[in-house]
């Protein structure tokens, strides 16, 4: 068997036995690779899933504007959609005292109001075009009341852009007799 030498020396010469000592570096490339495939994902991904947002023009006011002028427009081309309130939808085309169609209650989706809108925008279509302005197409105003949802609006302006209105608008600016036609009906 082995002798301990416990009088401290390095087999007895006297000396101390001396650990060899290992070289403190440590190999940073894993994580310098780990590091640019990190932001490089990130920056795909962020790039990748942009927010897609529909476009909203609203018109500058000059000073003689602020004089609120009414706006004249042919009510042959014009329809007005009311939302109410429990996804409820009115339309009518033309003018509420001298109606051309409604006012009707409608649905939302492809079967409602989208198969509405397509019709309206092709007869109004022929009538600008019978009066010599075939680009004229279809104006709609839409006014939300105060107890329809964010959602319904959103919905309505989806239709518009999937129909292809080029001119809309979002008034919420209710006459009594379109107050009382949401609540009525």
């Amino acid at each position: 068997m082995a002798e301990l030498n416990t009088d401290g020396g390095g087999g007895g010469k006297g000396g101390k036995v001396r650990s060899k000592k290992q070289n403190a570096k440590v190999d940073l490339t894993a994580m310098v690779d780990l590091a640019f495939l990190l932001i490089t994902f990130f920056m795909l991904t962020t790039t990748l899933s942009k927010p897609q947002s529909m476009s909203l023009a609203l018109p500058d006011k000059s000073e003689d504007e602020k004089k609120e002028k009414p706006i004249k427009v042919d009510e042959n081309r014009t329809m007005t959609i009311l939302l109410g309130d429990d996804n409820k939808m009115v339309y009518y085309m033309g003018l509420l005292a001298t109606p051309i169609a409604g006012p009707k209650d409608i649905a939302y989706g492809k079967e409602g109001i989208r198969k509405e809108l397509l019709k309206r925008k092709k007869s109004v279509l022929e009538y600008s075009t019978a009066k010599g302005f075939p680009k004229n197409g279809i104006i709609v105003i839409i006014k939300p009341s105060k107890k329809s949802n964010y959602r319904n609006l959103i919905d309505i302006l989806d239709e518009m852009a999937i129909v292809g209105v080029e001119t809309n608008a979002i008034v919420n600016d209710f006459s009594p007799e379109e107050l009382k036609l949401l609540e009525g009906n």
